[in-house]
């Protein structure tokens, strides 16, 4: 008990809204990842507002054979815009924001999935509905996730140099020897 004490008191924690420089590579995988899932929510959302379809209508109307209605039809315009400005932000905001809404994506699906033929789907899901918000949760938690977590992540990367600060000095310091005294 006294020695896990000593050791945590040397261990540095890592805060995932620590900033990434603001020209490091993995700012475009953030921002890729906001961007084509905003885009098409965004697309998605006006071609079912622009079909004029009730609010809570669970008539069955269809854009792009994903059952939708007026509420659903918003939402997704807002989530859309939403990850447009995340892309237009990036870094760790983006990031965050891919994680945060792919947890929302994935929670969704099985909340609609159990709604399912009840009165309660005011969404108007369907099962394609559901699987849809499967897809576009793991994706943004993959684009979110790239390069924050692993147990095989480059030395030279922030989330790592964070988690282990002497290993990552003391290769830096190798690599300059290296570079230095080249075989």
């Amino acid at each position: 008990m006294a020695t896990h004490a000593a050791r945590s008191e040397h261990r540095r924690r890592i805060r995932l809204d620590d900033h990434l420089p603001v020209d490091h590579r993995l700012n475009r995988v953030y921002r890729i990842g906001a961007g084509l899932m905003g885009a098409g929510l965004l697309t998605f959302g006006i071609f079912g507002i622009l079909d004029r379809i009730g609010f809570f209508d669970t008539g069955g109307d269809t854009v792009w054979s994903l059952n939708t209605n007026g509420a659903l039809s918003w939402l997704s315009v807002a989530v859309g815009l939403l990850l447009l400005v995340g892309m237009v932000i990036g870094g760790n905001f983006a990031s965050t924001l891919n994680m945060t809404l792919g947890v929302l994506f994935v929670l969704s699906g099985f909340l609609n999935m159990a709604l399912l033929e009840t009165d309660y789907n005011f969404l108007a899901f369907q099962i394609q509905n559901c699987l849809l918000s499967f897809v576009i949760g793991i994706l943004l938690l993959v684009f979110g996730m790239y390069g924050r977590v692993g147990s095989a992540l480059p030395h030279d990367n922030p989330y790592y140099r964070a988690r282990h600060p002497g290993l990552a000095d003391e290769r830096d310091r190798n690599r300059e020897r290296r570079e230095e005294f080249p075989a």
